[in-house]
């Protein structure tokens, strides 16, 4: 249970950034909200990681970590391009068709074994997200660049899921510091060479929103890391679908969008999705200290 709650609160902090970012996104584009966010985090994780026990990665995790890396670059700018064209809950909402495709993941490239309780959990979570996606495009008020950004979204899912795979294998060769560190590296330095083109100067009153979108993000992937490290992403990936309440929390309170009864009933489905993974026994893995 302990590493089910402690990714469920990864959840919570990842899904506030998502609202920061979506705010910044709109501000500046995503490109740059990306690049500055990865730049700012490199630096934060790089001074934790100097000042604590540390060992240089091996050439095979150097090559992990910058595979998942390349992941995670497709995965910011596609989602994030996206959800600024939607409301916040159709976004996390169409994200979470990803975590079925990572249990598929999860057992051709893990070799996990996959508990009938993991399997109908994921099922309830994606009849959740039917229905809701059901009454949103029901109504016919989809514009086309909100169609734009569900296939961006859509196709951003794909990536997901194999990052929360790649996420799992990083965890058992790596602390969280260091994923942190390396992470955000390779993300700045896949998106650099474009800067001459596409970057921009921040705006100064946009500084304190950065600094706290980083903050969020790199709490949540810590814990995200510490929880993948001792429990089966089968038992994890559920957790995900905890994200759709925080949206439309977060929806609500900073995008002033209201949410439709299929959302609610969607939501629902969701919960009992996160209940039925948190009520099976996974089999632990090493604690990640075992393993370096």
């Amino acid at each position: 249970m302990i590493p089910v709650l402690v990714c469920a609160v990864a959840i919570f902090l990842l899904s506030a950034m998502d609202a920061a970012m979506k705010i910044l996104v709109i501000a500046v584009g995503v490109y740059n909200t990306v690049l500055w966010r990865s730049m700012l985090a490199t630096v934060v994780a790089g001074t934790a990681w100097a000042a604590g026990p540390r060992t240089l990665p091996t050439p095979s995790v150097v090559r992990l970590h910058a595979l998942r890396a390349v992941v995670v670059g497709i995965v910011l700018l596609s989602f994030f391009w996206g959800l600024a064209r939607l409301p916040l809950a159709d976004g996390i909402g169409l994200s979470f068709v990803a975590p079925l495709f990572a249990l598929l993941l999860a057992a051709l490239l893990l070799g996990e074994r996959i508990q009938r309780q993991a399997i109908w959990a994921s099922v309830a979570g994606i009849a959740g997200v039917v229905i809701i996606m059901a009454g949103q495009f029901g109504q016919g008020n989809y514009t086309g660049d909100a169609l734009l950004g569900t296939v961006a979204v859509l196709a951003s899912t794909v990536f997901y899921a194999y990052n929360l795979i790649l996420s799992r294998r990083q965890a058992l060769v790596a602390m969280p510091v260091e994923i942190m560190l390396f992470q955000n590296l390779c993300v700045a330095a896949v998106l650099l060479p474009a800067a001459p083109w596409l970057a921009v100067a921040l705006p100064g009153n946009l500084w304190l929103s950065l600094a706290g979108v980083t903050a969020l993000s790199l709490s949540g992937q810590f814990l995200m890391s510490w929880s993948y490290a001792r429990a089966e992403a089968q038992y994890l990936i559920p957790t995900e679908y905890s994200a759709f309440i925080w949206a439309i929390v977060f929806g609500w309170l900073f995008f002033d969008e209201a949410a439709t009864w299929t959302t609610l009933a969607g939501a629902a489905l969701i919960v009992a999705s996160c209940l039925i993974a948190s009520r099976s026994s996974p089999k632990l893995a090493e604690p990640i200290e075992a393993a370096v």
